[in-house]
């Protein structure tokens, strides 16, 4: 019987980290670990001037292993590292011109987008991301959302990636989804201040230079507006279709239809349209208010001819979930306020692309 990935933790987490005060798995030391039928990789990742201290730990974390039950090969490849790693998202040299390209691994793209900000986008993006993956799909989520990164705090996942060799980044996961975000490079309170070029540079790269691995669906959670980031990913890449969030009122379907008329523009075609916050139901005695109105995304997807894919609550429950870092469709999946978001990963996964 193989070795568990639990078993070989817990064999380098007795390894003394020389340098900090702790063990090399918790040092972050111990990078891209991968226990396969046996064999077991992964990289250390340390500063060059320590390379002489840690030759001896890498001798002691292979020894270690291979004294494991059901391990059959160990490699262990020591990294140096700088304070900048992993690299810098900013483009070197402007990319030349190429059509849509298929990410290595990545069966369909999804973009979640909005006319206008404030709709509920991000939010519908990591309860929908999570939905999928209970669904047993292989899920993705890069957060594309530079000036407003929030998928991180969403999804509870925090720290900065791994890039093993400075241009591979290695990106995060919880819930059953990988994800990437802009966010996990800064600092939570730090603006991102970049021009049009900076945001399609980083863009690129993070489509494809992290490596995603095998995926059903990447949903690229867009800002919002019709602006470089969304003419960038459906320029570049292969996007099998577009999901537009939006409240009822007028004033966020004025910019609805803007988004939908620029996708259109870039061939993108649309999967459909969802509702937020259509209707809000009094948690003391049951009265129902439609705060923004109801309705008027039906009947937009109506006149489109496009499906109408939830209408999803205005709910408290919703809000403190995605706060708390496990959105509503993982912490509460058989709630009323998650059968939205279950119900559009079915629709999804029968239609096909995801």
């Amino acid at each position: 019987m193989s070795a568990s990935r639990e078993a070989v933790l817990a064999a380098l987490k007795v390894i003394a980290d020389p340098v900090a005060d702790s063990d090399i798995v918790a040092s972050g030391v111990v990078r891209a670990l991968n226990v396969d039928a046996g064999k077991v990789r992964f990289v250390m990742e340390i500063a060059p001037s320590h390379a002489e201290a840690y030759a001896a730990i890498k001798t002691q974390a292979e020894t270690a292993l291979k004294a494991l039950d059901g391990v059959t090969e160990v490699s262990v490849v020591m990294t140096g590292h700088t304070e900048k790693a992993p690299p810098d998202l900013r483009p070197q040299r402007p990319a030349e011109p190429k059509g849509p390209e298929r990410i290595p691994g990545v069966d369909h793209i999804i973009a979640i987008a909005s006319g206008k900000g404030g709709v509920g986008k991000s939010t519908v993006a990591a309860n929908l991301a999570c939905a999928l993956a209970q669904q047993g799909r292989r899920v993705g989520l890069l957060d594309a959302d530079v000036y407003g990164p929030s998928q991180p705090r969403m999804l509870g996942i925090s720290g900065r990636p791994a890039s093993p060799d400075g241009k591979i980044i290695l990106p995060m996961r919880n819930h059953g989804v990988t994800m990437m975000s802009i966010g996990l490079m800064t600092n939570e309170d730090q603006a991102v201040v970049w021009r049009g070029p900076m945001l399609m540079g980083a863009l690129q790269q993070m489509m494809m230079q992290v490596q995603w691995g095998a995926l059903d669906v990447l949903l690229v959670d867009l800002p919002p507006g019709t602006g470089d980031v969304q003419m960038t990913l459906s320029q570049k890449a292969h996007v099998d279709g577009a999901i537009i969030v939006s409240t009822p009122q007028d004033i966020a379907l004025l910019d609805a239809r803007k988004g939908i008329d620029m996708f259109n523009q870039l061939n993108v075609p649309i999967l459909g349209m969802i509702e937020n916050m259509s209707t809000h139901i009094c948690s003391a005695c049951g009265h129902e208010e439609h705060v923004f109105g109801h309705g008027g995304v039906a009947a937009e997807a109506a006149k489109l001819g496009v499906p109408l894919l939830a209408e999803v609550p205005l709910d408290l429950q919703i809000r403190l979930a995605a706060d708390g870092g496990a959105p509503i469709a993982v912490s509460q999946p058989d709630g009323a306020q998650a059968r939205a978001f279950h119900d559009i990963a079915v629709a999804l996964v029968a239609k096909g692309v995801a």
